[in-house]
């Protein structure tokens, strides 16, 4: 038994670094991989080839999603549709599709766990970082896709990652920057949020991630990640897992911005996770400190020696029983980004259009696009989005530091505007932009994120913001 067994950390660059290798042959446990990580497919390959070499039973993850948030495809936008588009379509098939050509791409590039599915329920519209990530705001639904998604990549070989439990999405902060609090009574949280994660469970889920929110209806002092009660208790007594929980990012402030990460990672073990997440740019000798503070919690008895057995067994069982799958074959002529029966038009049949625009867009002789630019969802990162990764120009793009009354005047008279934001109702910069280009010109606006209806910001809701669900909205304006 090792502390390192329960150590997935990540780092910087497109090759393996000697320390990373090194702490591999000592026992690692994983590895998680980011978009800058990512050059190429060969690249990829060659990369995890070599984690591989260095630990046949260590695991590679990455946070590929199948939409927003996209790895293999962060420098150029991602060609599958996104949860909320598939939850609005409500084909099970074609989400089990779409999660087996993830799947089967992943396995092609050396990839062992996906982090993903996302299975909150998004009850919140002002929620920052879930949003579209999830398949929508009803548990069944939800549920529905959650073990599609699931079936059908865990099919190709790849292990699925049920996320965020016990669940992220009636949240009003991120994560990532703060640690969100969910109010709900018990009985609403069991009713809410819990079915999708039975329902992934059901499906034979791999591994769960656990999330840096409080529930206070189900314990008052510990965030789920460091919490017994509901990663010990309910997660694993009640819902039945006996897989391997993941933590989300323990760099994240939700975790680790009071205490650091050596002392987060010993009360996520503590708590219940056994594979820790550690963040994006770790080193040798954080990851040496990390591993020197959970020997020092079993050697104090502040972490029980059986707890961290039983995390070091699990991801053991785990990384053995992926190694035993990887020389598996491959579909004949994988062709990278293509799922079968899926086409932008399809896509279309999953926004929210309203009759007046939809008119707008039949008359329009000329489409002049506005781009809203919000600062970037830390879980999607910097990547091509919408219509503009699929060759739309901007006639004018308006940020929070930018003047509304710049982009009025860079539109040609005559034109249709179509202004196309995420998130339009978090934003006052672009609700200001929205009334201007409202006031002055035949406006269409669109919202590629999560829609408040009652805010009045969108004519047209995507429910996305992928490569392909921005190649489906060009299809609807005419494809101008």
């Amino acid at each position: 038994m090792t502390a390192l067994t329960v150590l997935m950390p990540g780092f910087e660059g497109t090759t393996l670094p000697e320390w990373l290798e090194r702490r591999l042959r000592e026992g690692l446990g994983g590895v998680c991989l980011f978009g800058t990580n990512v050059a190429s497919r060969s690249q990829l390959r060659e990369l995890t080839d070599a984690i591989h070499a260095a630990n046949p039973h260590a695991i590679i993850a990455i946070d590929e999603e199948g939409g927003d948030v996209s790895r293999l495809y962060q420098a150029e936008g991602s060609p599958f549709p996104g949860n909320a588009v598939l939850g609005r379509l409500d084909d099970a098939s074609l989400t089990e599709r779409v999660a087996a050509q993830v799947g089967w791409e992943l396995r092609a590039a050396g990839v062992d766990l996906t982090l993903a599915p996302d299975v909150d329920v998004n009850a919140n519209p002002l929620n920052p970082v879930i949003g579209v990530r999830s398949f929508g705001a009803d548990p069944e639904l939800a549920g529905r896709h959650a073990a599609a998604w699931t079936r059908g990549v865990q099919g190709t070989g790849v292990a699925a990652c049920a996320k965020h439990f016990p669940g992220h999405g009636d949240t009003a902060q991120d994560s990532h920057v703060a640690l969100p609090t969910v109010s709900a009574d018990a009985a609403t949280v069991r009713a809410r949020d819990l079915p999708p994660f039975s329902a992934a469970i059901e499906a034979g889920t791999e591994t769960v991630m656990s999330s840096h929110i409080l529930v206070p209806a189900l314990d008052a002092a510990d965030a789920a990640t460091f919490s017994r009660p509901v990663l010990r208790g309910l997660l694993r007594d009640e819902l039945g897992f006996d897989g391997v929980v993941v933590s989300d990012a323990l760099d994240m402030k939700g975790a680790s911005g009071r205490i650091g990460i050596p002392a987060a990672a010993v009360r996520a073990l503590d708590g219940g996770c056994d594979l820790l997440c550690l963040g994006t740019r770790n080193t040798d000798e954080q990851v040496g400190q990390i591993a020197e503070a959970i020997d020092a919690a079993v050697a104090s008895g502040a972490l029980d020696a059986a707890d961290l057995g039983a995390a070091c067994a699990r991801v053991e069982r785990l990384g053995a029983a992926l190694a035993g799958r990887r020389d598996g074959a491959l579909p004949d002529g994988l062709a990278w980004g293509e799922v079968p029966g899926l086409s932008p038009r399809r896509l279309v049949d999953a926004f929210d259009v309203s009759a007046e625009a939809s008119a707008a867009f039949t008359a329009a002789a000329r489409v002049a696009w506005v781009r809203l630019e919000p600062a970037a969802n830390i879980a999607v990162g910097e990547s091509p989005w919408g219509p503009f990764a699929v060759g739309a120009t901007p006639t004018a793009t308006v940020g929070p530091e930018d003047d509304p009354a710049v982009a009025v005047s860079a539109v040609p008279d005559g034109s249709l505007v179509v202004v196309v934001g995420k998130d339009n109702h978090r934003h006052a910069f672009a609700l200001a932009a929205i009334e201007a280009m409202r006031a002055s010109h035949r406006t269409v606006v669109v919202d590629m994120g999560w829609p408040d209806a009652s805010a009045g910001a969108a004519d047209v809701c995507t429910f996305g913001a992928s490569r392909v669900v921005g190649a489906a909205l060009l299809e609807l304006v005419g494809g101008r």
